[in-house]
């Protein structure tokens, strides 16, 4: 039985390197959209039949831990297609959302970042680590930390989209008055 990690080409090096640095690059872009709340350029970043969930989490003891995470259908923070997404952004120009009026300051830091191949051709897996620092009027500061796994799917032109992305919060008990952030 060898110890030795299985021979890799070094083309095959140079298309998992510039994988990695394409998908950093849309976490980055992703993260200025969100920042600088440019929600509609952050739409055209989702794929159309995107699922967006981030399930409630609950303390559990280790020989429970299977059980700590929502499942899919139970209640989450957040439950979300593109559509859903569009209708809250909509929301946000209307002047009805209270929560974001005036806006939050955001900054959204991404790291930790690891691509797999998916399950199928087109697509990838992406693994990430988040922090989300948000502040509103003169004293509301709300941090938000996890984990994100994200299916990335390239498109007939090249692009990489975000077709699905489950979050999980490090924290299962929202100390925040809402969260209208998006991460």
């Amino acid at each position: 039985m060898s110890t030795h990690a299985p021979e890799t080409t070094p083309a095959a090096v140079d298309d998992d390197i510039r994988l990695h640095f394409e998908v950093q690059r849309l976490y980055t872009l992703e993260a200025q959209l969100l920042d600088q709340h440019r929600y509609a350029d952050w739409l055209e970043l989702l794929a159309d039949d995107l699922h967006y969930w981030a399930p409630v989490r609950t303390n559990r003891l280790r020989r429970q831990q299977a059980l700590a995470d929502g499942a899919p259908g139970e209640v989450a923070i957040f439950d979300e297609t593109k559509a859903s997404l569009v209708w809250r952004i909509r929301r946000f120009d209307s002047g009805m959302a209270w929560a974001e009026d005036p806006p939050s300051r955001t900054r959204h830091l991404i790291t930790n970042v690891s691509v797999q191949a998916g399950d199928a051709p087109d697509e990838y897996v992406a693994e990430s680590a988040f922090l989300c620092y948000r502040n509103r009027l003169e004293r509301e500061v709300d941090l938000y930390a996890g984990g994100r796994t994200d299916v990335l799917r390239r498109t007939e032109d090249g692009t990489l989209l975000i077709a699905r992305r489950t979050i999980l919060l490090d924290q299962n008990v929202l100390l925040a008055k809402n969260i209208s952030t998006f991460l």
